[in-house]
């Protein structure tokens, strides 16, 4: 499926382009973006690397990873991955906004736009995603959109010199109930 875009209230989930390495810099660079995530913050050259991997996999047949920009009035200010599974009925999902949009709903309409590209667009049957166990934020927003939370991973992750527990959460595709989001021509 070649370009994804999807759009809610807010926010519109697209293909990254070329243009957005800077931006989206100002997400992957930002200590305080990735504190919780897998991975410490990005270099210029490593977001550059992000977006034309990304630019090139967007043109593959039989595409298995989305790494999609997550925009508001046409400004990267986020991003988003769902990466389909061995068994390419399930996915996982992850996501990270920019610090200055937290607390703000933003969160909930991103992963309402992620499952209604999965369940809507895919026809996946589940979504999947882990968190920190420090990441309240995440679990709220998870826990708002109707994903259950089925347990901990332990030392699931090596990162920032140490290991990192995991908690996933999941929602089924008869699970889900869609809010509106409007596609875009």
């Amino acid at each position: 499926m070649h370009p994804v875009e999807l759009s809610s209230a807010r926010l519109t989930l697209r293909e990254l382009r070329p243009t957005d390495v800077d931006d989206l810099l100002r997400v992957y660079g930002d200590p305080e973006a990735v504190r919780h995530l897998s991975f410490t913050p990005r270099t210029r050259q490593q977001c550059a690397a992000i977006v034309e991997a990304a630019v090139t996999d967007a043109e593959r047949e039989g595409r298995g990873v989305y790494m999609l920009a997550v925009a508001r009035q046409e400004e990267l200010v986020g991003a988003a991955r769902l990466a389909v599974d061995e068994r390419p009925h399930s996915a996982q999902i992850g996501f990270a906004l920019r610090p200055d949009l937290w607390g703000q709903g933003f969160g909930s309409e991103l992963v309402q736009l992620l499952l209604r590209f999965g369940f809507g667009e895919l026809g996946l049957k589940r979504i999947w995603g882990a968190r920190s166990p420090e990441n309240q934020a995440s679990e709220r927003v998870m826990l708002r959109a109707g994903m259950v939370e089925e347990g901990r991973i332990r030392r699931h992750l090596w990162t920032r010199d140490a290991w990192r527990d995991s908690i996933v959460h999941s929602i089924l595709n008869d699970e889900w109930t869609p809010n509106p989001v409007t596609r875009k021509p």
